[in-house]
C-alpha cells in the first residue's frame, strides 16, 4: 500500500468525533486507507446484497451487531443507517464509525441532516505525485503523470490505463449512475461524460453542451451534479471581488484525474499527448488538480478561484488562505519566456495585489524571482522537490 497524506488527518478526527465519513471517486484508495488505519474494527461493505439487505430491513439490530463500532462502506447504498446511527453514538460516547462513500449525491444530505455535529467529514482523491515513491515521482515527466493519473490501481497492482480506464468507466456507469433515478440511458450518460472531457479546463457553456448532447439545459445540469457528486469532476468558480471591472460569472470544469480525463479524449499514450490539440489544458487541469490535492489530502478545504473580466484578461488560479490570496498562472511550457509574467503585471496594475503573492508554474526546472512574482518549476510546486 502506498502511504496516504490523507491518514494524518484520518486519525485526528476521530479523537474528536464518533463518525468520520471518507468521501472520494471509487478506487481512489479509500477502503484500503480506513482498514489499514482501523485493522480492530469490523468491516462491511454495503455493496455486498446480503449486508445491504439486513441493513436496509433492520438498521437498529444491523448497527447494534457492531458493539464497538465499525468501518460501513459504500454508505450510500443504505441512507437510512443515519438517523439510526445518531442515536447509537449519542447513548455510547466510546463508538467510532468510519463510513466512506463514492457517491457524495446519496450522501451528504442525509450526513448533515442526521449526523450534523457528530461527523467528521474528509474527501480522498487519486494519488497525488508527491504521494508516490520518490524513485518514481522524480522521474516521471508532466506528460507521463497527466496521461496515466493517480488512480491506485496503475500503481499497487500494475493496471494498464488502457485496461484500467474501460472498466473503471463500466463499473461506475453499473454500480453509482445506475442508482440515480434521473439517469435512464447508461449509453447516453456515457457519451454526456465524454463531452465534457472535451471542455476540461474551459468556461462551462450550458447550452452549447446541451445542444452537442442532444438534451435540455436542465437535464445538463442534473448530469453536472452527478459528475461533480461523484467526484470526477469539480467547478472553479469565479472570484467575485470587484475590481471596477465586468466580470465573468460562469464556472470552469476540471477532471479530478487527468489518466481518466486523457482516457476520455481517446489518448492512448504520453506521446500522443505531447501533441494533442488539447495538451494545453490537460496539463493545466493537472497542475491545478495537484495543488487541490495537496490541501484536500491534510484535510484543508481548498478555497480556489479563477478571475476573468469581459475583455479576456484572465488570471488562471486564485488560492484564498486565510486573509491572503495567491494569483497563479499555469504555462505548459518548458522553456521560460518574460511573456509568462504578462498576465500577472496587468493583474498587480489592476488590482493593487503584490508581486509577492504571485507565481507563475511551469514545466521546466528553472526557478527564481522577478519584479512581477516568482517562476515556480511544477515539481517544487507539488512537492516533490524542496
Amino acid at each position: 500500500m502506498i502511504p496516504r497524506l490523507l491518514a494524518g488527518s484520518v486519525r485526528e478526527l476521530i479523537k474528536y468525533f464518533p463518525v468520520v465519513y471518507v468521501g472520494g471517486p471509487r478506487q481512489s484508495g479509500k477502503t484500503t486507507l480506513i482498514r489499514h488505519l482501523f485493522p480492530d474494527l469490523p468491516y462491511a461493505s454495503l455493496e455486498n446484497p446480503d449486508t445491504q439487505l439486513f441493513a436496509s430491513q433492520d438498521p437498529r439490530r444491523f448497527l447494534e451487531s457492531f458493539p464497538d463500532g465499525a468501518i460501513l462502506d459504500e454508505a450510500q447504498r443504505t441512507p437510512l443507517l443515519f438517523s439510526y446511527l445518531q442515536g447509537i453514538v449519542d447513548a455510547n460516547k466510546n463508538l467510532r464509525f468510519i463510513l466512506s462513500g463514492s457517491q457524495n449525491f446519496l450522501l451528504m444530505e442525509k450526513i448533515t441532516q442526521s449526523l450534523a455535529g457528530r461527523v467528521g467529514i474528509l474527501t480522498l482523491l487519486p494519488l497525488s505525485l508527491e504521494e508516490l515513491p520518490t524513485d518514481l515521482s522524480s522521474t516521471l515527466s508532466p506528460e507521463q503523470w497527466a496521461w496515466q493519473g493517480g488512480f491506485p490501481m496503475l500503481y499497487d497492482r500494475g493496471t494498464p490505463p488502457h485496461l484500467a480506464f474501460p472498466n473503471y468507466l463500466e463499473t461506475y456507469l453499473q454500480r453509482d449512475v445506475r442508482l440515480l433515478q434521473n439517469v435512464g440511458d447508461l449509453n447516453q450518460f456515457n457519451r454526456f461524460v465524454r463531452l465534457c472531457a472535451g471542455r476540461a479546463g474551459q468556461l462551462l457553456n450550458l447550452s452549447t453542451l446541451a445542444k452537442d448532447a442532444d438534451m435540455s439545459v436542465n437535464t445538463v445540469k442534473s448530469w453536472l451534479s452527478v459528475l461533480e457528486a461523484s467526484y470526477l469532476i469539480f467547478f472553479l468558480q469565479p472570484y467575485y471581488e470587484n475590481f471596477n471591472k465586468r466580470l465573468i460569472k460562469t464556472p470552469k470544469l476540471y477532471f479530478t484525474d487527468t489518466g481518466l480525463l486523457c482516457n476520455l479524449l481517446g489518448i492512448n499514450s504520453k506521446e500522443q499527448l505531447g501533441t494533442h490539440y488539447f495538451y494545453g489544458n490537460i496539463l493545466e487541469n493537472m497542475l491545478l488538480v495537484e495543488l487541490y490535492k495537496m490541501r484536500t489530502h491534510r484535510g484543508n478545504r481548498p478555497q480556489f478561484w479563477f478571475w476573468r473580466d469581459s475583455n479576456g484578461n484572465e488570471i488562471d488560479l486564485l488560492i484564498e488562505e486565510g486573509s491572503e490570496v495567491t494569483a497563479v498562472e499555469f504555462k505548459s511550457s518548458k522553456t521560460f519566456n518574460t511573456r509568462h509574467f504578462s498576465g500577472l503585471s496587468w493583474w498587480q496594475k489592476t488590482t493593487g495585489f503584490s508581486a509577492d503573492n504571485s507565481t507563475v508554474l511551469y514545466l521546466g526546472d528553472q526557478e527564481f524571482a522577478t519584479e512581477y512574482g516568482r517562476l515556480l518549476p511544477w515539481r517544487k510546486a507539488v512537492g516533490v522537490t524542496k
